[in-house]
């Protein structure tokens, strides 16, 4: 039965159906009651031809069938040896025609266009790859570092006549001498300044305010300069390195586009000539057709099975009739004559024909029987007269005298551990 949520079905298997069963039912019923009749058929020769044969055949032949298989094994060795031998000679063959060709074209044919494809690639694309590398890209950048490397030189000696000469120079001329006027001073006078205190602090605090402050504008002025020195040279490195790298993106921007209008083209022409139609073949015709092959492969599957049960209904049906109709035509007829005519006629040999035959039988047998006995007891009793008249009679055996009897052992008293017996 099938589900109610299960997807609808299409107008082709609901069309091909009812017309697929029919037919194949009209064509699997006689095959089904012929295949029926065979098992059946079988099924009897088994059981009462084919397995009492083969035993009978396995019992007579056995020795024969070692012979055979011997004789067999014998052949299947001389076929082997010569199948080995033409299956070398078909491998030396096979490699002549298939292998060797296939190798040849490798070694020289598809090896030599592999090393001319190699060598045109590397003269097409390496080549001026390196030649570019090279002649362009390394001076640009060795162009680079010497622009670099100057105007860090250049720098240095800026700072270095800026700043650390002029700082040396007032060091060494007027802040040293200073220094040491005022540690002069302070050495000769020091017994003084307890006693001017006020006075010389007063007036080396001024001087000292001075000196300060005409060191302070010296330095405003020397970082003033320094700093806009470093302001240009920065400002001359950035527009040089604003420039080239402008260069090397416009360059790489430029191989870029070219690459990918390359790739673009290529995979346009492929695309069109190669995925395109193969798509479309897909889609519109391969699909279609294989969906309808489908649809009529599982309709002509599902017809067949469900003719073949049907079929086996149909086979069982007709089966039961022909099994009852031979019943009512043979068996019950011969079920009723065994009954009814057979076994009273049997009886009736059996008490008025059987029966006395075979006590008339019995009692001729038993007369015979004991005629038979007195027969061979006078034969016995012969030859034992003619024994004795010949040899005599045999002597009677003496009896032989007892030993006295032993007396009786007496007891051993056996003593307890306690000390009684």
């Amino acid at each position: 039965m099938r589900r109610q949520d299960a997807a609808p079905e299409g107008c082709l298997a609901v069309a091909i159906r009812i017309p697929v069963r029919i037919v194949v039912l009209v064509l699997v019923v006689p095959v089904r009651m012929v295949w029926d009749a065979l098992v059946v058929g079988g099924r009897l020769l088994k059981d009462t031809l084919f397995r009492p044969l083969g035993r009978a055949v396995m019992w007579v032949f056995a020795p024969v069938g070692r012979a055979v298989v011997w004789l067999v094994e014998g052949i299947a060795t001389v076929v082997a040896w010569l199948l080995t031998g033409l299956g070398y000679a078909l491998a030396w063959l096979g490699k002549l025609l298939f292998v060797w060709p296939w190798v040849g074209l490798w070694r020289y044919v598809a090896l030599p266009l592999g090393r001319a494809l190699a060598w045109l690639g590397n003269v097409l694309i390496v080549v001026p790859a390196v030649w570019l590398y090279e002649r362009v890209l390394t001076p640009v950048g060795h162009g680079v570092v010497w622009a670099l490397r100057g105007i860090g030189a250049g720098c240095a000696w800026l700072w270095r006549v800026s700043v650390v000469t002029p700082a040396a120079w007032l060091y060494r001329a007027l802040l040293a001498p200073t220094g040491r006027g005022f540690a002069w001073a302070v050495l000769g006078l020091w017994g003084a300044i307890t006693w001017v205190g006020r006075g010389v602090w007063a007036g080396v605090t001024w001087a000292s305010l001075g000196l300060w402050a005409g060191v302070v504008w010296v330095a405003s002025g020397v970082w003033t300069g320094v700093v806009w020195v470093a302001s240009g040279l920065w400002a001359g490195i950035t527009w040089i390195g604003g420039g080239l790298w402008a260069a090397m993106t416009w360059m790489g921007r430029g191989i870029w586009v070219g690459v990918t209008w390359i790739a673009m083209v290529v995979g346009t022409l492929l695309r069109w000539i190669f995925v395109v139609p193969t798509v479309a073949l897909w889609r519109w015709v391969l699909a279609p057709i294989g969906r309808g092959i489908a649809v009529v492969a599982r309709e002509i599957g599902e017809a067949l099975g469900h003719a073949w049960r049907v079929a086996g209904y149909i086979s069982l049906a007709v089966g039961r009739f022909l099994g009852r109709l031979f019943r009512w035509i043979f068996v019950e007829p011969v079920r009723w004559a065994y009954r009814s005519v057979l076994t009273p006629v049997g009886h009736l040999v059996r008490d008025a024909v059987w029966r006395p035959a075979a006590e008339a039988a019995r009692s001729v047998g038993r007369t015979t029987r004991q005629a038979l006995a007195s027969a061979r007891e006078t034969a016995r009793q012969t030859r034992a007269d003619i024994r004795r008249m010949v040899f005599g009679a045999p002597r009677e055996p003496e009896p032989l005298a007892l030993a006295k009897p032993r007396s009786e052992p007496e007891p051993v008293p056996l003593a307890k551990p306690g000390g009684g017996l």
